[in-house]
């Protein structure tokens, strides 16, 4: 499973012109479900996004996760983030999990993320989305449970 997360100030999802959910401080994290993914690696990344210190303390070092600093989780479905990118001008998007599948994940992550943080959004699983945001920093991370093992979790 991938998270791209993003420490942001504030960011928002719209679909059909709809804002379908909204952050204040926190983390935008657009997930990416692969093939042999399964709820193990959705607890991983789970684990993972809610401890990640990429908030400032006090000497403005990031030694702070999401949930010391009491901000958001914006969780929003990308499947494109399972693209096999490495030839030709085209992704393929074979390690990709199938849809119903994908969805299944994403909605138990959010499930999860629910269970153990008290505000968390999501985007619209499968929809033309608009994503705005606002990336303080820029910090910017990439979180992988398995696969090619950059940034893996």
């Amino acid at each position: 499973m991938i998270g791209l997360l993003q420490r942001v100030s504030e960011a928002e999802v719209r679909v059909d012109g709809a804002c379908v959910g909204r952050i204040g401080a926190g983390l935008l994290v657009f997930v990416g479900v692969q093939r042999a993914d399964t709820e193990a690696d959705a607890e991983r990344l789970l684990e993972r996004l809610l401890g990640y210190r990429v908030f400032p303390d006090p000497q403005g070092r990031m030694n702070l996760d999401v949930r010391e600093v009491g901000g958001g989780l914006l969780l929003v479905p990308q499947f494109t983030l399972a693209a096999d990118t490495r030839k030709g001008t085209r992704a393929s998007f074979t390690p990709a999990a199938p849809p119903r599948r994908a969805q299944a994940l994403f909605e138990y992550l959010v499930a999860r993320a629910r269970a153990r943080h008290p505000e968390v959004a999501t985007g619209r699983f499968g929809a033309e989305m608009q994503v705005r945001l606002v990336n303080e920093g820029p910090v910017t991370f990439w979180l992988e449970t398995r696969g090619s093992g950059r940034g893996t979790a």
